[in-house]
């Protein structure tokens, strides 16, 4: 996992708080996440589940978890 490529949300903290959530694809389709100040732990999910995840965000289905 050291060769991906892991990016975040222009939105993320400034300040070098470290309070992010990175993400990271791989050619075979499975996608990579892991918070910023831990980044250790990484949890992986295909394509069509984080499209599914990402067009609910975008919809606001989680929205009342603020």
């Amino acid at each position: 996992m050291s060769d991906l490529k892991w990016r975040k949300s222009g939105f993320s903290g400034g300040g070098g708080s470290g309070e992010c959530v990175e993400v990271a694809a791989e050619p075979q389709g499975l996608i990579f996440l892991r918070e910023s100040d831990d980044p250790a732990v990484v949890i992986a999910t295909d394509l069509a589940r984080w499209a599914a995840f990402v067009r609910g965000v975008k919809q606001g289905n989680f929205d009342h978890l603020q």
